[in-house]
């Protein structure tokens, strides 16, 4: 007897090891660039939107620390007490790293400990219904 040839084997799965390197479908921004969009004048044009079509939820409930949108006033507002939501303001405590630093991590000055920066959930405007 011969062996059967299969179509598809354990070897076969390389489309699957290529997909999981180039997750980007999921991909969200980097807390640098969050930090810079928390600022108060970056912040104010997030959150106050032109109403969008082509935007989920019309571009109306965005949460500036986790970058998304959502649907309605309500999923924003559970997605506040979520654990996704709180480990992203824990994250976004520490202060983002600077070419600065990096020069003193590589031994070109001494080291200086990262700043705290106070990050608080934004605050939730209620809507009239």
């Amino acid at each position: 007897m011969g062996k059967s040839k299969q179509i598809g084997n354990h070897n076969s799965d390389k489309k699957k090891s290529i997909a999981k390197l180039w997750k980007t479908k999921r991909r969200t921004k980097d807390l640098d660039q969050i930090h810079h969009d928390m600022s108060p004048d970056n912040a104010q044009k997030l959150l106050n939107q032109a109403v969008d079509f082509d935007m989920v939820g019309n571009a109306q409930h965005y949460c500036l620390h986790c970058a998304r949108y959502f649907v309605d006033f309500k999923s924003m507002k559970d997605h506040f007490r979520t654990k996704v939501h709180k480990k992203r303001l824990k994250k976004l405590q520490e202060e983002p790293y600077t070419q600065a630093e990096a020069e003193r991590a590589a031994g070109m000055g001494s080291y200086i400990a990262p700043k705290k920066v106070d990050v608080q959930t934004q605050p939730i405007e209620e809507e009239m219904s």
